[in-house]
């Protein structure tokens, strides 16, 4: 048989079980792509280049982060609550008998002779359950609310690192933490004025203060709670990181704040006292007197700033090495 009458021998293509192959996960990964959240496959498909990866500003985030807080109607409810408070309080006083000396809270039976006394009434009677309820609400919904939306994984994708977004969220938290008793304050203030004669205000040195200082000193009582609320905030973001059920979270921040003052009551435990975050809430009265008292103001600030340092650095250990999954 001569070189040219032979015929070739026909073996298999070995690329071709390799294109099946390639053809057939080509096919799973468009099936893999479809039953992908439309979330999932827009991240992905929108993630940066390598090397092009960009970071989020600080003030970016937080800008964000009060844009969201405060356009949420729960957070625009509870402000409108606290500052509902004074004016139901004005209100009543108004169209009610004189009060007796003594009955109620402090600075009460004074509404009637002066208006600004209804910003004073309204904080106190708030800092026992309105504002440590509000504080819990905002301050347990941090991390576990976004854990629960599901939208936790995406934040860090951003990317916003984990460090930075803790630090975030806690600084929203404290923000609100001076929105609350400023909202009462200034409620109280307006309310007061617009249906209680205003004049010099009477401190409990037994000195007189024109309006215009008292109205001073009413937002130095409202920073005051503000500061007493940032150690809360702190507990409650710690607890926040725990969960992924933000109910949970904030129930669990507002408990502690009832123990820590059921504690502060107890003679027992007076060596505790001091220790207990919530143990100089009442405090502001040195800031009613002439001249003004800063050591409890400085007492409480140094306390709170404790317990954000502790609690913090729990968050922190806690968060950065927690699976994120949702």
């Amino acid at each position: 048989m001569s070189h040219s009458d032979r015929q070739p021998v026909q073996e298999p293509a070995a690329h071709e079980p390799e294109a099946q192959k390639s053809e057939g996960r080509g096919a799973e990964a468009q099936e893999t792509a479809a039953d992908q959240p439309a979330v999932q496959r827009l991240t992905v498909h929108n993630r940066p280049a390598p090397g092009t990866r960009r970071r989020a500003s600080s003030g970016s985030l937080l800008a964000s982060e009060l844009k969201q807080l405060f356009r949420r109607r729960r957070t625009q409810a509870m402000l409108l609550a606290l500052a509902a408070i004074p004016v139901v309080i004005a209100v009543v006083v108004r169209v009610s008998s004189a009060v007796p000396p003594g009955r109620g809270p402090a600075f009460l039976d004074r509404i009637s002779q002066n208006g600004l006394f209804v910003a004073v009434t309204a904080m106190l009677v708030s800092v026992p359950l309105f504002l440590p309820l509000t504080i819990g609400v905002v301050a347990g919904d941090t991390i576990a609310g976004e854990a629960g939306l599901g939208t936790l994984r995406y934040l860090l994708v951003a990317p916003a690192g984990r460090v930075r977004l803790l630090l975030v969220k806690y600084a929203g938290a404290a923000v609100f933490c001076i929105s609350a008793p400023l909202a009462g304050a200034l409620a109280g203030a307006g309310i007061g004025w617009a249906i209680f004669p205003v004049g010099p205000v009477a401190l409990l040195s037994g000195d007189l203060v024109e309006p215009d200082e008292a109205l001073v000193r009413m937002l130095l009582i409202a920073a005051y709670q503000a500061v007493s609320l940032l150690g809360l905030s702190a507990i409650g973001l710690f607890l926040s990181t725990l969960t992924d059920v933000p109910v949970g979270a904030m129930a669990a921040t507002i408990i502690l704040s009832v123990v820590s003052q059921v504690l502060d009551q107890l003679p027992q435990l007076e060596w505790l006292h001091p220790w207990l975050f919530s143990h100089y809430w009442f405090g502001f009265a040195d800031l009613l007197r002439q001249p003004i008292g800063w050591d409890s103001f400085g007492d409480n600030a140094l306390l709170q700033l404790g317990y954000i340092a502790a609690f913090g650095a729990l968050a922190y250990g806690r968060f950065v090495s927690k699976d994120v999954l949702s």
